[in-house]
């Protein structure tokens, strides 16, 4: 219990309270405390009895109390009125538990009364105050009733006599004058505590007292906790006691509440009814709230343990890096006597050189010595031919002795100086940006769904990092599967977090997922995100107006693309956006259609993987080149099954040029004609005739040729493996190319200011019935 002291001490004064009354915020105040914050307003802001305090004004009307609040909530602390006297501008005051309390009014001067108030009663309270809650700071006007107006808190009373009983350590004498003696027994009827000389004195075994019950005082404090407390009264009739509870107004009334008409319309319901629900609405919040305290120890438990953990870890970790440093210190030593040995052998080397130097000048100085000496004895004798026999061979000898100390040989063969020099530059450097490196490995990333999308049969996936992670990521893994259920493959790998994925089925269900990794491996996956391509629709012929109508209808309603569904969704909450395509072209052609299904799919140009000579316009679907040399461009979409139609209208068409129209691969070339490179299958044509070119190699020429208007028809075929091209609605040759799989993207060449302007999501050709085993014999 001595977790809720602080719930039973006043805001104002700090200790239990005494006398607490509810203010109409749901507060408690001492009543006294509740008398010495009061403030008196000026006459002209006293609102009507019907917006003060009380019964009139419900206790949760809070719109109407901040329009009466004298104090805002984001008051700074000081209070002005207007420089009334009854209230000069004082700052406010905290109370002993740190809640911010308004100053008492200044009481005005009051009049001389002839008759002078009772002893022991309280001064009355002056007309219009005012009252502001310490805690929420939510002003009201008093009305005449003043303080009696607020209900007192009887329940908050009982709760701090019982709290405090329980704090006592043992129960004193009720009666004892000047110490209290320990009680000894408890009268029931008397509830009254009794030492022994005062038990008795003042509570004889005898007479009318004789029949009271006494009791050992523990068992009295536990039957004076039970025992029903007295019938609260109503505030405003003080004679009836509280029986009703209004529902409106959330307030205890009695029957002549009723009867006066305050809560006579209100919705009303029995105190005990309303007494039981009440404690079993309270029951039930305290379990939730209990659950949250359980959590609150809990937690509070595995932060203790962390605590421990931590100190222990910081140990361990300390003494890890206090080996790590001696281990560098240990290799610096290492690699400083392996530098000391070094200079050690230079210094060795360069004495050796220069004391074999010295020992050789030595000898020669030596031996030119004794040849000089020699020489000048020698040159002292005075018989000529005996000098004459010698004298020849000695000056060849010093000569020779001459010549030998030559270039060099006075020159020292080593320097004084150590040419060493030690690099310790990038060491220090290194030393200074020792650190600290995260070893782990990245967290799974978070698929954004807002910016994950599909079209036709392109996904594109967008994914970051969670926010709080701090560990480096060098790049991404997307991987998807094939659409029906297979194993998952890896489609991206690199650093950007955003990828579309092309040339995915029609009218399919894939699976992706995306992992980090840095240098110190790969992290988990993110949550699996389900993306569903654009479906397939059937196209339906009919000769009626009537029925083309509702087949196109029924078209729109068909031709749609959906968004995200992800796994980790509850089926009910699946989040699944739809929204319609474009509206149909003109060109679309739906009489004489058979009962042929088809998959119909729209795109546009591509202007990032077109050449930068292509001239793009009416959103991507009208290209241009004025180039003299082929340019490709392709569509945004690839295929890669079903049954594909699409037309092309020539708008403008001069000169003669030779355009090519077809499919190709992802890479194709984009400055030669397309099908000059294995990557494309096409068709070019002129005003006269028209070729089939793959991989440079022309084939089947076909007369007939396009002017400005002409309309070209390209239909590829995933379940047959063909393409076949139509000029003006019909077919141009035989079927072009066979054995097609993969993934295609719609593609042309143009040059020389050949316009021509894109049609898609087109039903395929009336003569044309996907599925038969010879594809000639459904053709025109």
């Amino acid at each position: 219990m001595d977790e809720m002291e602080e719930e039973l001490k006043c805001p104002v004064c700090g200790s239990f309270y005494r006398e607490p009354i509810i203010l109409p915020c749901s507060h408690n105040i001492c009543l006294a405390c509740a008398r010495n914050i009061l403030v008196q307003t000026p006459d002209a802001e006293s609102p009507q009895s019907s917006r003060a305090s009380g019964s009139g004004v419900s206790d949760y009307d809070y719109l109407d109390l901040d329009k009466m609040s004298l104090y805002s909530e984001a008051d700074s602390g000081y209070g002005s009125y207007g420089g009334f006297v009854s209230a000069p501008t004082t700052p406010c005051q905290k109370s002993p538990n740190g809640v911010r309390v308004f100053p008492p009014a200044v009481p005005q001067p009051q009049p001389q009364q002839h008759l002078l108030p009772q002893p022991g009663s309280l001064p009355p309270i002056p007309r219009n105050s005012c009252i502001t809650c310490p805690q929420c700071h939510r002003s009201l006007i008093l009305d005449e009733r003043g303080l009696r107006g607020f209900p007192k808190n009887r329940v908050l009373e009982g709760v701090v006599d019982r709290y405090q009983q329980s704090k006592a350590a043992a129960l004193k004498c009720q009666l004892c004058e000047k110490s209290p003696k320990e009680a000894t027994v408890m009268c029931e009827q008397c509830d009254v505590f009794y030492c022994d000389p005062c038990r008795l004195r003042c509570h004889p075994p005898r007479g009318p007292l004789a029949k009271h019950r006494l009791v050992p005082p523990a068992q009295g404090r536990i039957s004076r906790r039970t025992s029903p407390r007295k019938i609260s009264t109503c505030t405003e009739h003080e004679l009836e006691n509280l029986s009703m509870y209004c529902v409106q107004c959330k307030t205890p009334v009695c029957y002549q509440c009723l009867e006066e008409g305050k809560h006579g319309t209100h919705e009303v319901k029995a105190l005990g009814a309303m007494w039981k629900l009440h404690k079993g609405q309270l029951s039930q919040a305290l379990n939730g709230l209990s659950d949250r305290a359980t959590e609150a120890k809990e937690f509070l438990v595995q932060l203790r343990n962390m605590v421990q953990h931590i100190q222990e870890n910081g140990v361990e970790f300390e003494a890890c890096l206090v080996a790590q440093c001696d281990a560098l210190i240990d290799a610096l030593n290492r690699r400083k006597a392996q530098l000391l040995s070094q200079v050690n052998k230079e210094h060795e080397h360069k004495l050796k050189v220069v004391r074999d130097q010295i020992s050789h000048c030595t000898v020669k100085l030596r031996q030119t010595t004794g040849l000089m000496e020699y020489c000048l004895e020698v040159i002292k004798e005075n018989d000529p031919s005996g000098f004459l026999q010698i004298s020849d061979a000695l000056i060849r000898r010093v000569h020779m002795t001459e010549g030998q100390w030559g270039k060099g040989t006075l020159t020292p063969r080593m320097t004084s100086d150590f040419d060493l020099t030690l690099d310790s530059g990038p060491l220090l450097q290194t030393i200074h940006q020792l650190d600290f490196v995260q070893m782990k490995v990245p967290a799974a990333p978070m698929l954004q769904l807002e910016e994950c999308c599909t079209q036709n049969n392109s996904a594109t996936l967008s994914w970051k990092q969670p926010p709080l992670s701090t560990i480096a990521v060098e790049g991404y893994i997307l991987e998807l599967d094939d659409g029906n259920r297979g194993p998952f493959r890896e489609v991206y790998v690199g650093s950007e977090t955003i990828c579309t994925v092309d040339g995915l089925h029609f009218n399919s269900t894939y699976k992706s997922r995306v992992k980090a990794f840095n240098g110190s491996g790969v992290g988990q996956y993110s949550k699996t995100l389900i993306m569903q391509t654009s479906e397939s629709t059937s196209v339906f012929s009919s000769s009626s107006s009537s029925s083309l109508e509702m087949r196109v209808t029924k078209y729109f309603e068909q031709c749609r693309f959906h968004h995200i569904k992800t796994s980790h969704f509850s089926t009910h909450a699946m989040s699944v956006t739809s929204r319609l395509l474009r509206p149909l072209p003109p060109s679309t052609r739906f009489t004489h259609a058979k009962l042929c299904p088809c998959t119909v799919a729209w795109f546009t140009f591509d202007p990032a993987s077109a050449h930068p000579d292509i001239i793009f316009s009416n959103d991507n679907l009208t290209v241009t080149c004025n180039s003299y040399d082929d340019r490709v461009v392709m569509g945004n979409s690839s295929f890669s099954r079903g049954v594909h139609y699409w037309e092309m209208t020539v708008d403008r068409y001069d000169n003669h040029p030779d355009p090519a129209f077809g499919i190709a691969r992802g890479d194709v070339l984009k400055d030669v004609m397309l099908g000059k490179d294995d990557k494309a299958w096409a068709m070019y044509v002129d005003n006269n005739r028209s070729w089939f070119m793959h991989n440079n190699s022309h084939t089947n020429r076909t007369d007939g040729g396009i002017a400005k208007g002409a309309t070209i028809g390209v239909l590829l075929d995933f379940t047959r493996g063909i393409l076949i091209f139509l000029i003006n609605d019909e077919q141009q040759g035989p079927v072009a190319f066979e054995g097609l799989e993969g993934a295609y993207y719609p593609a042309i060449s143009l040059n020389r200011n050949v316009q021509v302007t894109l049609h898609t999501g087109l039903p395929i050709p009336d003569f044309y019935t996907p599925g038969e085993a010879d594809p000639t014999t459904s053709m025109c």
